[in-house]
Formats: C-alpha cells, sequence, structure tokens
C-alpha cells in the first residue's frame, strides 16, 4: 500500500470510529492532494480549482459512510474527483455560453441557419444518450479539435480508454442513427 494511501485510510478510519482530530487531519490532507491533482487537470482554470475542490471534499464527507473499507480509498476519492470535475465543467461551458453577447439585434435575423443549428441540436441530442465514457471524448477530440492527451488530461480517462470511447461511441451512435438500438 503507497504511504498516501495508508495515511489517508487510517485517518479516515479512525475518523468513523469518532476521532473527530483525525478527521480534520484527513481533510486537510486530502485538500492538499485535490489541490495538486486539480492543478494539473485545470491548468487552464486556475481560479476554478478551489470551487472543484471544495465540491469533492462535500460529496466525499456526504458519502464517507459508502466507502468500503475492503477497497482503495483513492480509488473512491479519484471516482468523486472526477465526477464533480465533469460535473463543474460541464457547468461551466453551459453558463459561458450564456454569457455571450448579442452586439448587434440586425445580426439576429442577418442570415438563417436552421438547417446547421437542426444538424447540431439532432447530434446533441444523440450525444446526451451516450455514457460519458463514450459521449466525452467524441465531444472533445471530434467536435472540439482537441488532442487525445488534452482529452486524457480534461476527463481523467486514459489516453487508452479516450480512443476507445470514441470508437466505441462513433459505432454506437452510427447505430442509433440507423434506428438499431
Amino acid at each position: 500500500m503507497r504511504p498516501v494511501e495508508e495515511r489517508l485510510r487510517n485517518l479516515l478510519v479512525r475518523s468513523l470510529e469518532g476521532d473527530a482530530a483525525s478527521y480534520r487531519a484527513f481533510l486537510q490532507d486530502l485538500t492538499g492532494h485535490l489541490r495538486a491533482l486539480l492543478r494539473k487537470r485545470l491548468h487552464y482554470l486556475p481560479h476554478d480549482i478551489e470551487d472543484v475542490v471544495q465540491e469533492i471534499l462535500l460529496a466525499v464527507h456526504n458519502g464517507r459512510h459508502t466507502w468500503r473499507q475492503d477497497e482503495p480509498l483513492t480509488a473512491w476519492i479519484n471516482a468523486i474527483a472526477r465526477y464533480k470535475l465533469t460535473d463543474h465543467l460541464r457547468a461551466r461551458s453551459r453558463r459561458e455560453a450564456f454569457q455571450e453577447p448579442l452586439d448587434d439585434e440586425a445580426d439576429i435575423f442577418a442570415a438563417s441557419d436552421t438547417e446547421p443549428a437542426d444538424a447540431r441540436r439532432d447530434v446533441h441530442k444523440l450525444l446526451d444518450q451516450l455514457p460519458d465514457r463514450q459521449r466525452l471524448p467524441i465531444v472533445h477530440v471530434k467536435l472540439q479539435g482537441l488532442t487525445v492527451e488534452e482529452t486524457s488530461r480534461l476527463t481523467g480517462l486514459s489516453e487508452s480508454a479516450v480512443k476507445v470511447g470514441v470508437h466505441r461511441g462513433l459505432r454506437a451512435l452510427a447505430m442509433k442513427i440507423r434506428g438499431i438500438s
């Protein structure tokens, strides 16, 4: 067992037995590790790191009773961190979409692009039906043009998992379009 895993595990076990000082130490150590992890993943959004750290800590606190002591603690925490990071990035992209200003009212009526908009909406409806492990790699690699490596860092998936996610996701989309599934 790695020293970090062992220390965090021991602190959490003692805290679950009622040791408040161990719980404070657990949260303090975990906070440092989460900040380091998120600095690597959110290097382009440094102001968001603390928000995501707090979201993860809150989820760990609220779900600590669900951790099974026969499983690795860091794997459990990493799963929570991955979901919270994904939720944060998803919410952030929605917020940014609504902050686009309409500079000139005349631009609204300048041209109609309903066909591309309809196609984009249909693609997003299909993508929303895929699990995150397939949808996120397709969105980042195929639609946003990120590299497999960048997508891996952003989503927390391995590069291999990103490639597999793109392949399986595109195959699933093709089947949905053909009406097979």
